[in-house]
């Protein structure tokens, strides 16, 4: 997606933030100095600051200009803020920290799409996991349908609360996918634990598919703590996720 002005700004002033160019406590340079660095005017810089100061990662006030925020007050469901760091780094924290979150959050709404899923719903899960099967026999975008897969477990909760935390659990759950397929042979593993969730909706058997999910969220966190195990850096996600290869 080609970005505008403000956008590539905003990008440019969020990943230094979260690179710790500006660190916690420190101040922003002033508006003069950015405009000369990234090259825009005023206008771009406070529209920036101001998307900004929406994700909990900057504060102004007077006389102490605009300064960088603890970690701890950042809005970690913005998709903005999970790419900036997918593309510093994900630290092993971090990733734990997500794997907690899907343990939390996905059992309890695969129980919930059991009990409520409309044919719908169920048509649109079909058919993220046979875009996933289809990959992995023929090549192609894996995480994209496997992102779709889970997008559709939360449509199909009914619950619009649920349902609005889907574009921000989605930058999340991307973020896991993308690391947990990068196993040889992760992808057509995890298959088998899809297709055991989907039928488990389709019989509308809460406690199976919510057992179902458990493996499958467990699954992904072994993949995770292999991928950490081979590195003793942050693991990086600067590029788009890498295409299977057909079998």
């Amino acid at each position: 997606m080609i970005k505008n002005v403000h956008g590539n700004t905003l990008d440019l002033l969020g990943e230094a933030i979260v690179a710790g160019r500006y660190a916690v406590g420190a101040s922003v340079p002033p508006e003069p100095v950015l405009c000369e660095e990234l090259g825009v005017s005023r206008t771009v810089i406070r529209e920036a600051v101001k998307s900004l100061i929406a994700k909990g990662m900057v504060s102004t006030g007077p006389k102490v200009g605009t300064r960088v925020l603890p970690r701890d007050t950042w809005n970690w469901f913005d998709p903005d803020v999970i790419i900036w760091q997918s593309k510093i780094g994900l630290t092993a924290e971090f990733l734990r920290d997500l794997q907690d979150l899907r343990r939390l959050i996905e059992p309890a709404a695969v129980r919930m799409a059991a009990e409520r899923a409309t044919p719908a719903n169920i048509a649109e899960i079909q058919a993220a996991y046979d875009g996933m099967h289809k990959v992995v026999h023929e090549g192609g975008d894996y995480v994209m349908y496997d992102l779709r897969f889970h997008q559709g477990l939360l449509k199909a909760c009914q619950n619009r609360m649920l349902i609005q935390m889907n574009k921000a659990l989605s930058a999340l759950l991307r973020t896991s996918f993308e690391i947990s397929t990068t196993r040889p042979d992760g992808p057509r593993q995890s298959l088998p634990l899809h297709k055991a969730v989907l039928d488990a909706v389709i019989a509308k058997n809460p406690a199976k598919a919510e057992k179902a999910i458990l493996v499958l969220i467990d699954g992904a966190h072994e993949d995770i703590e292999q991928v950490l195990a081979r590195r003793n850096r942050p693991v990086k996600h600067d590029k788009p996720a890498a295409w299977l290869k057909a079998a």
